[in-house]
C-alpha cells in the first residue's frame, strides 16, 4: 500500500536495546523454528503516572473559557487582578500557578474544552513540573472525570524501547468520580497498539507479533494455536502461505495463521463476534517493488493487526458476554525467487482462484482466508481491519477510517459511537457495479483493479466475495498512524477507531448480538431514494 514519504534521517548503526523481559536478538532467534514464548507483554506505561493516593497532591482545578469568566466573579480583586495580568484565557491545555494566598480550593488553573474533554490535559504531564496532582472534582462528572484520567494517561504515552524518556512526568491522583477500570482498559489497549505498530520490523516479525497475541491469550486464559509456513498448504490457508512464504518457510520470518478463541460471562450462548486483522510487519510490495517513499512507513503495515489485538484485550479484560473468536494472519511481503509473481494464480481457501494483478495489493490476500474460515463459523458479526489501500487515505485523510458494511443499521451504530467518542469512521459504499473492475480472463476474481479508480472499494469487494449473504460483516480501512495531532497523541502508530468499536461491541453484546436484537441508533440509517420523475421534453 503506497504511503506519504516522511521526512527522516537515519542515525549512524549502534546496538539495540531490548524492550523489558525481551532477548537483545528479538522475541525469537533465527535458529528456532518455533520459538519460546514470553510470558508477558512489553511494559505498558499509560497508568503508571496515574497514583491511588498522595500525601500532598496539588490541586487542579480545570475550567472552560466561559467558566473562568464564572470563577473570577466571585474571587478577589487581587486574584482577578494576577489572572488578567498572566493573560490567562483558560486556553485548552494552558495552566496558571496561583498565589498561595488564593482561595477557592485551587492552586493551579487548567484550560479545558466545554464540556467533555478527552486530550487538554494530556498536555499537562510533559509541561508540569515533576510531582502529583489532584482534580478539583466539585463540579465535574463521572464522565468529565473518566475523560480526564485518559488524556492524562495518554499525554504520558512514549515509544521507550529505543531510548529513555526526556524527563520525568507528572503525576495525577486518580479522581474519585472516576471509572478507573474502564480507563485503564483503554490506556493498556492504546499503549499495546502503539507499542506494536512503533516497533521496527527488524523486532516486529511474524513472530514476534505472533508472540504478543499468545501473551494476550495467556493473560485472559483463552485458548490458541499457530499454524506456521508449509503447514499453511496442509491446513489449506494457501494465498496467506502465498504472500509470506518469500520470506522464509520456516523460522520467525515464515507466514503463520495466529487463532484465538475465547468465552466470557456470556458461556456458550453470547453471540459469537469474529475479529480479523492484516498483519503484514513489513511490506516491501513484493516484486511490485515499492519506491523508497512507499516503503518507508511499511512497518505499520500490521496496524489491523494491532488494533483488533487491543481490542481483543479490551473485550476480554471487560469480560463482555459474546464468545470471542480473534485471527491474525501474520506475513512478510517479502522479494525472493520464491516469491509470488503478477499474474500468477492462486486458490484460496474458500475454492476461489484469484489472479495476481499487483503483489502490493496483498493485505486483502492473507485476510479472504482468514476470513473464510472465520465465515464457516457463523459469527453473528465479523470485523476485518487493515491498513488496505493507500486510496482510502487520498479519499479521507489520516484521521478517519473508511468503514464498509453489508448492515445499514450496524454500520451506523458503529458510526454513532464513533461520533461520541471523538473517534469517527466515514463510511463508503460497498458499490456493486465496480465488481466488474475485479474481473479476470483466466480466474474467478482478480485481487485488484488493472486502473487506479475506487481502490480502497474494489478492496472490500474483494473481501466480501468471502464473506456469506447472511453473515454481519463491517471491514475498516485504517491508516494506523497519526501525526501533528498535538499532546496525547504523538506521531506515530495509533489503533484508530478503538474507543468507538470498544464502546459499539459493548452495546452490541449487551443486546444479544442477535438479528432481533438491532442496535438503534439515534439517527436512522440513510435508505436508497427513488429517483423523481421528470416531465418529458428538453430542459
Amino acid at each position: 500500500m503506497p504511503m506519504p514519504r516522511p521526512s527522516l534521517r537515519f542515525a549512524a548503526t549502534r546496538p539495540i536495546p531490548a524492550a523489558p523481559g525481551i532477548p537483545p536478538g528479538g522475541l525469537f532467534q533465527e535458529t528456532a523454528p518455533v520459538p519460546k514464548q514470553p510470558t508477558s507483554l512489553p511494559d505498558q506505561s499509560l497508568i503508571h503516572h496515574l497514583v491511588a493516593r498522595a500525601t500532598r497532591a496539588t490541586p487542579l482545578l480545570p475550567l472552560s473559557e466561559k467558566a473562568l469568566a464564572l470563577w473570577l466573579k466571585d474571587r478577589p480583586a487581587g486574584l482577578q487582578a494576577w489572572v488578567k495580568a498572566a493573560g490567562f484565557t483558560a486556553k485548552p491545555g494552558s495552566f496558571l500557578l496561583l498565589p498561595p494566598e488564593s482561595d477557592g480550593g485551587a492552586r493551579i488553573l487548567v484550560g479545558v474544552e466545554p464540556g467533555l474533554d478527552r486530550w487538554s490535559l494530556a498536555a499537562l504531564p510533559a509541561t508540569l513540573p515533576a510531582g502529583t496532582y489532584a482534580l478539583v472534582e466539585d463540579d465535574l462528572t463521572p464522565a468529565q472525570c473518566d475523560a480526564h484520567a485518559f488524556a492524562w494517561g495518554m499525554g504520558c504515552y512514549r515509544f521507550t524501547r529505543y531510548r529513555a524518556g526526556a524527563r520525568e512526568l507528572a503525576r495525577l491522583v486518580w479522581p474519585r468520580l472516576c471509572d478507573r477500570a474502564a480507563v485503564e482498559r483503554i490506556l493498556g489497549a492504546v499503549a499495546l497498539g502503539r507499542d506494536l505498530i512503533n516497533t521496527p520490523a527488524e523486532h516486529m516479525g511474524p513472530a514476534d507479533l505472533a508472540a504478543a497475541v499468545r501473551a494476550v491469550a495467556q493473560r485472559h486464559k483463552a485458548s490458541y494455536s499457530e499454524i506456521v509456513g508449509d503447514q499453511l498448504l496442509k491446513a489449506n490457508y494457501p494465498t496467506i502461505h502465498a504472500v509470506g512464504r518469500a520470506a522464509g518457510t520456516n523460522g520467525p520470518r515464515a507466514p503463520r495463521l495466529v487463532d484465538v478463541s475465547w468465552q466470557g460471562s456470556g458461556g456458550k450462548q453470547g453471540p459469537l463476534l469474529a475479529l480479523i486483522g492484516k498483519g503484514v510487519c513489513f511490506d516491501t510490495g513484493g516484486l511490485d517493488l515499492k519506491p523508497r517513499g512507499g516503503m518507508m512507513m511499511m512497518k505499520k503495515d500490521m496496524g489491523g493487526a494491532a488494533t483488533v489485538l487491543a481490542l481483543a484485550q479490551m473485550i476480554m479484560a471487560a469480560d463482555l458476554p459474546l464468545r470471542l473468536r480473534l485471527m491474525i494472519p501474520a506475513v512478510e511481503n517479502s522479494v525472493a525467487g520464491n516469491a509470488i509473481r503478477p499474474l500468477d494464480v492462486v486458490k484460496t481457501r474458500k475454492g476461489i482462484t484469484v489472479e495476481i494483478n499487483d503483489t502490493d495489493a496483498e493485505g486483502r490476500l492473507i485476510l479472504c482466508d482468514a476470513m473464510a474460515e472465520a465465515d464457516a463459523q457463523k459469527p453473528d458479526l465479523m470485523i476485518d481491519m487493515a491498513t488496505l489501500t493507500g486510496a482510502a487515505r487520498v479519499a479521507l485523510g489520516p484521521d478517519l477510517p473508511a468503514l464498509f458494511a453489508n448492515d445499514d443499521d450496524l454500520a451506523e451504530a458503529l458510526l454513532r459511537h464513533g461520533r461520541d467518542a471523538g473517534d469517527p469512521f466515514w463510511r463508503l459504499p460497498l458499490w456493486k457495479p465496480y465488481r466488474k473492475m475485479l474481473e479476470s480472463k483466466v480466474a474467478d476474481i482478480a485481487n485488484c483493479e488493472p486502473g487506479s479508480f475506487a481502490g480502497a472499494i474494489t478492496a472490500a469487494l474483494y473481501l466480501q466475495e468471502f464473506v456469506s449473504p447472511t453473515t454481519k460483516w463491517l471491514h475498516v480501512d485504517t491508516w494506523g498512524w497519526t501525526q501533528g495531532k498535538g499532546a496525547g497523541r504523538p506521531d506515530g502508530g495509533e489503533p484508530l477507531g478503538l474507543r468507538a468499536l470498544f464502546a459499539f461491541i459493548s452495546e452490541w453484546a449487551a443486546k444479544g448480538g442477535k438479528p432481533g436484537a438491532k442496535i438503534i441508533a439515534n439517527r436512522p440509517a440513510p435508505r436508497p431514494r427513488g429517483t423523481a420523475k421528470r416531465p418529458r421534453g428538453r430542459r
